[in-house]
């Protein structure tokens, strides 16, 4: 902890305010730290700044987004949604400064007590220090290093892994917080009936009882192991008596359609919801994919996971907190540049090792 936090007395803060903007694996990475919070502080009001696409991850639609706390919305007592991204294509446009200010006015209406950005980039810690929080903490050496001039507190992390990183943030706040691998996360991620219901009815629809999920998609290309490898696991998982489900989202269509061919029938593609993607990988019994955001769901929920990974290092961004089996090649160089071209390490990777690594997990 850095000298910045040392010796501060946050007992009177009685409204907390977390700022993770995106994306879906980052937001889930810095569930452990939120959680830690509430067991600190069991009765503050937790509030929580987040991108409009990825608010189902607190809490489920049409569930009010302020209020008691419920199977709905579990962790946080308010989520606050912005649109970045929409609001920069129109920003002069009277609706959009509407918007904007509709959103701002929540957050400083809230009357936050601490805010603590667990983003480190420049807009987020801008919001943060603008939410009118009179303390504001955040990384010391953030990933956009002029976002820490925002900062009221500056924190040393400590840790190896970004979850690790990120409650090590919050324990600046809390003193005695638990060691993150303690921290189960698995139920506080929103609990819709209404979604469980539509998956047991695709499910049952496909004659699927237990299955393992199978993702080819990522964030980007150099992340993506071949589609048509994901077929061929699909195959040699039959083999072993399972049946695979390809899961995929917004862009991924081809994507699948590629696994689904090389499966032979033997895996069947479903586009979820996030809520609905949260039931369907609460029934599965095995996860496999690259470094993305279902991957750290599966691994929150505590389903057993192979991970496929190539330029990103596993000891910072692996699944944390399951049982799991990495497979990344020697040649592969860590590198967090967004490139289309797929990295030569992950294509070594050859479909009967991560069929060998599911066997070992299933046989677990």
């Amino acid at each position: 902890m850095s000298s910045d936090t040392a010796g501060l007395d946050i007992t009177p803060a009685k409204k907390l305010l977390i700022v993770r903007l995106s994306a879906m694996g980052d937001v889930i990475h810095t569930l452990p730290a939120v959680h830690a919070l509430r067991e600190a502080f069991p009765d503050a009001h937790i509030g929580w700044l987040i991108e409009e696409r990825w608010a189902e991850l607190l809490c489920a639609p049409g569930m009010p987004r302020r209020g008691a706390r419920s199977a709905l919305r579990p962790l946080v007592d308010e989520v606050h949604t912005v649109n970045l991204k929409a609001w920069g294509k129109s920003l002069l446009s009277v609706s959009t400064l509407q918007r904007v200010v509709t959103a701002w006015n929540d957050v400083r209406e809230a009357g936050y007590d601490a805010a603590v950005d667990l983003q480190g980039a420049m807009r987020s810690a801008l919001l943060t220090r603008l939410s009118g929080a009179r303390v504001v903490y955040g990384v010391a050496e953030a990933r956009e290093s002029p976002a820490s001039l925002w900062y009221t507190r500056k924190v040393v992390t400590s840790g190896g892994h970004v979850i690790e990183q990120n409650v090590s943030v919050v324990g600046s706040l809390c003193e005695n917080s638990r060691e993150a691998s303690s921290l189960d996360i698995a139920g506080d991620f929103p609990r819709d009936a209404q979604a469980e219901a539509r998956v047991g009815q695709k499910l049952a629809e496909y004659g699927i009882g237990e299955f393992v999920i199978l993702n080819p998609g990522a964030g980007w290309g150099a992340k993506r192991w071949p589609a048509e490898r994901y077929g061929e696991v699909a195959r040699g998982l039959a083999n072993l008596g399972m049946r695979s489900i390809l899961n995929y989202g917004p862009g991924e269509e081809e994507l699948v359609r590629a696994a689904e061919m090389a499966s032979a029938g033997e895996a069947r593609a479903m586009s979820c919801t996030i809520t609905e993607l949260i039931a369907l990988t609460r029934r599965a019994q095995l996860f496999i994919g690259g470094d993305t955001g279902p991957l750290h769901l599966a691994a929150a929920l505590r389903v057993p996971v192979v991970g496929i990974y190539g330029p990103t290092d596993p000891v910072r961004n692996g699944p944390y907190g399951t049982r799991s089996v990495v497979l990344r090649s020697e040649e592969s160089v860590t590198s967090h540049a967004r490139r289309a071209e797929a990295d030569e390490g992950m294509l070594e990777i050859g479909s009967a090792a991560v069929v060998a690594a599911a066997r070992e997990l299933m046989a677990g």
